[in-house]
């Protein structure tokens, strides 16, 4: 055939064409699409989330309707994947046919009422929570908020296999455990240092959350460690100087879901936890989800136990688009010993001049397992949500806690004779610590000409019922940090079990004490966009104190009144991704009054004092770069506190001063496919600039014995196989270093040290859809170290192993 003839090569043209163009339409017919919206728990439309398809090109980004759509995908069975930062991962299962369309409707199981910036990853690795309800009291992005803050989410305690409050906290740049849970009455939680100065975890979303022993990990979402004096917004009775702990709890999501876990480790760790949760109704419109923990641990040494139940259930109603329920309960049961812990004397010269000097034997508790303490707890949570308009919504909340002291608590100080041993103190509690709190906010969102205010206004009202009961402190006997017993008299020994304990106390007078105190607030911030990159931040918080001192006497009534005010200004050069920040806070401490004596040891009255202050200045930088692969904060802080009292045997003067500053450095990235990052550094130098001399509580010049560590190192790294013999495979791994920690520093005892050290854990795990299988390894090279604050040498944990496995339904 001659192709040269133009006739036909026009007819061969248009029959390639004709059969590119019917090739292209065949192929297109032969793609099907997807559909879809994503929503909060609540309803809300969840806005800019991507999502991908497991391992596929696709991916896409939701609108501002929530809905997403994927064109021209090739007909296959696949998973859509989305990854809630922090939480556990949603994943959809979608069959694309050709030429049809596949919808979905999915819902976050996190309402937008404690997140509204929802961020998804692909698996290039792991997104952290970039905000909180909480810290601010109203829905603010991590970049907009003038306040630093840190979060440790359920997705990493998962990771670390942690079974313990106290270890998730490692993660967090600036804070360090001082000791552990005694159970004592009142204040028998866990002590940290916190820019300085010591703080217990009290706070449960936002509200009081008491406890006199340890905190269970199954009910917990997220914790937030919310950095600087916080009075403004959080009042004096439960935060410190250097910032609060607040624990978010799991809430009720739409759908059936959940995941039932076991681990097991060293020293006798077993623990069960089961999360289960489910809607009530057809609507979905009633929510009930419980969370529970069953756990026994012995202690590392030769004596001493843990064990405990944890129960949390919750339940959530949405009457309509407008009015919402939400409740929470916590019941725990915890039966344990008290931790080893050896008292250095503060009153006169030290008879130890360090670790070795003193050649503590850590193998031993000193103590019995026939000597526990109980500590039930319970705790209740109310919600009532009102959407007055698109501007304006009104919270109602109630909480009621409880904790109790129920047992022997024992201390053992340095008797400071010269005979190089420690008095055995012990006593038999029965205390309990009643709370109640109400508070009405008022949350705006609205507009005054082109700039946008977020406002929040407030009614506060905080009471308080402590009752202290049992026996007195008696003195069992001596004993050496070796472990040499040292009967008070041959004659009449006394050794570790309730009936000698009890023969001890039998004449030992108890306290019979109960005091209640009331808090009466109002507190007002606005966060004003004077420009969309330019932000000022002001606040005010008026607090009327009423105490009753000791019911049973008139002598210590009193009351006061404190301001505290709040500032902070933010510049984004890069909108929503990069700002610079600087923040103005304060916070107070309300004092009791104090009794005086003459000097024959007469009483002669009472002393008042007005509320102690702390003012911190504090700039710095936050970023949340490439698409949240990189999060970031560095800040310098400057926090003085004035008006100390310090108190002698004879009486007790207002007029003390402290100043702590130092550096803090957060970062979570996730640089590569896979691979996520959780670092940061902080140094604290605090100092007391104003004092007495000989006091060891506020010695001037010196570090108070309770600051913690200057320098502070936390790192934790995971990669997860994505693909190849190892897919669903990782490894973690990471740790913590404290620099020399001086428990003791005075002109009075001298300087105990407790030496730097450097901790090192590693995890290897097989992660799917349905089920979790890990192996953790803590203080891998065995490191003999130690914790410690006011004086007090807190041994810890030697190498332990943790294997676990969870299902998820």
């Amino acid at each position: 055939m001659n192709y040269s003839n133009p006739g036909i090569k026009q007819i061969l043209t248009k029959i390639c064409l004709l059969l590119f163009f019917s090739c292209n339409l065949f192929a297109q017919q032969n793609f099907g699409k997807i559909k879809g919206t994503i929503t909060t728990s609540d309803g809300e439309n969840a806005v800019g989330v991507n999502i991908i398809l497991k391992g596929s090109k696709y991916g896409t980004v939701s609108n501002e309707e929530g809905a997403f759509e994927f064109n021209r995908v090739k007909p296959n069975s696949y998973i859509l994947q989305v990854s809630l930062s922090g939480y556990e991962t949603l994943e959809q299962q979608v069959n694309v046919t050709a030429n049809e369309t596949a919808t979905l409707n999915l819902q976050l199981t996190v309402s937008n009422k404690q997140l509204k910036e929802v961020i998804i990853t692909n698996n290039r690795g792991k997104a952290f929570p970039k905000q909180s309800t909480y810290v601010s009291k109203m829905p603010l992005k991590n970049v907009e908020n003038p306040q630093v803050y840190n979060i440790v989410s359920s997705e990493l305690m998962k990771e670390q296999a942690i079974t313990n409050y106290e270890d998730a906290l490692k993660n967090v740049p600036g804070i360090q455990k001082l000791w552990e849970s005694t159970g004592r009455g009142g204040d028998g939680g866990s002590y940290y240092s916190l820019r300085g100065f010591e703080v217990q975890a009290n706070i449960v979303n936002g509200l009081p959350g008491l406890t006199s022993g340890t905190l269970d990990p199954a009910n917990i979402e997220r914790i937030e460690v919310i950095k600087g004096p916080s009075g403004t917004l959080f009042g004096s009775s439960l935060v410190s100087y250097g910032g609060l702990i607040n624990t978010v709890t799991k809430k009720p999501y739409s759908g059936f879901g959940g995941e039932i876990s076991y681990l097991a480790g060293s020293f006798g760790l077993n623990r069960v936890t089961a999360d289960f949760n489910t809607p009530l109704d057809d609507n979905n419109d009633v929510l009930f989800r419980i969370n529970a923990a069953y756990q026994t641990e012995n202690s590392f040494q030769d004596a001493g136990f843990r064990t405990s139940v944890f129960v949390a259930p919750s339940l959530s109603y949405k009457v309509n688009n407008k009015l919402s329920f939400l409740i929470n309960t916590e019941f725990m049961s915890e039966e344990k010993t008290t931790p080893s812990m050896l008292f250095l004397g503060r009153d006169a010269k030290l008879q130890f001049t360090d670790l070795a000097d003193l050649n503590y034997d850590t193998s031993l508790s000193f103590y019995s397992n026939d000597l526990p303490m109980k500590n039930p707890r319970f705790n209740l949570q109310g919600q009532m949500t009102y959407k007055i308009s698109d501007q304006w919504t009104s919270q109602t909340v109630l909480s009621r806690t409880s904790t109790k002291s129920k047992g022997y608590y024992s201390y053992i100080y340095d008797n400071e004779d010269g005979n190089r041993d420690f008095g055995f103190w012990i006593t038999k509690e029965n205390s309990q610590t009643a709370t109640t709190d109400i508070q009405q906010n008022f949350i705006g969102d609205f507009r005054i000409g082109n700039m946008r205010n977020r406002l929040v206004v407030g009614l506060d009202y905080f009471d308080r019922n402590v009752m202290f009961g049992g026996s007195g402190y008696g003195k069992l006997y001596n004993v050496t940090a070796q472990g040499e017993v040292r009967q008070l008299d041959p004659d009449n020994p006394y050794n570790l079990s309730q009936t000698s304990v009890d023969q001890l106390l039998a004449g030992e007078a108890g306290p019979d004490y109960n005091s209640k105190d009331a808090t009466y607030s109002a507190y007002a911030s606005d966060l004003l966009n004077i420009t969309s990159k330019l932000l000022v931040m002001a606040s005010l918080r008026v607090d009327y104190f009423d105490t009753e001192g000791n019911i049973k006497t008139d002598t210590d009534n009193y009351n006061q009144t404190a301001l505290s005010p709040k500032f902070g200004i933010v510049y984004q050069p890069i909108q929503d991704q990069l700002s610079v920040f600087a923040n103005y806070m304060n916070g107070f401490r309300n004092i009791a009054p104090s009794a005086l004596y003459d000097n024959d040891g007469n009483f002669i009255g009472s002393k008042t004092f007005e509320p102690e202050h702390a003012n911190q200045l504090e700039a710095g930088v936050k970023a949340d770069l490439f698409s949240n692969k990189l999060t970031a904060t560095a800040s310098y802080y400057d926090i003085n506190v004035a008006n100390l009292v310090t108190s002698n045997p004879m009486y007790s003067a207002q007029g003390g001063e402290a100043r702590s500053k130092g550096f803090e450095f957060d970062l979570n990235a996730a640089p590569i496919k896979g691979l996520s990052i959780i670092a940061g550094y902080s140094y604290n130098d605090s100092k007391i600039t104003k004092g007495d001399e000989n006091n060891v509580w506020l010695d001037q010049g010196k570090r108070p014995f309770w600051a913690g560590p200057k320098n502070l190192v936390n790192l934790w790294a995971t990669y997860k196989f994505d693909e190849g013999t190892l897919e669903n495979f990782g490894l973690g791994f990471g740790g913590n270093y404290a620099s020399d920690n001086a428990i003791l520093d005075s002109e009075v005892t001298g300087k105990f040290i407790l030496p730097s050290y450097t901790v090192v854990n590693g995890s290897v795990f097989y992660n799917v859809t349905k089920f979790r299988i890990s192996l953790n390894v803590n203080n891998i090279t065995n490191k003999d170290y130690f914790n410690g604050g006011w004086s007090t040498v807190n041994p810890q944990k030697p190498r332990n192993v943790v294997a676990s496995f969870a299902y998820k339904f």
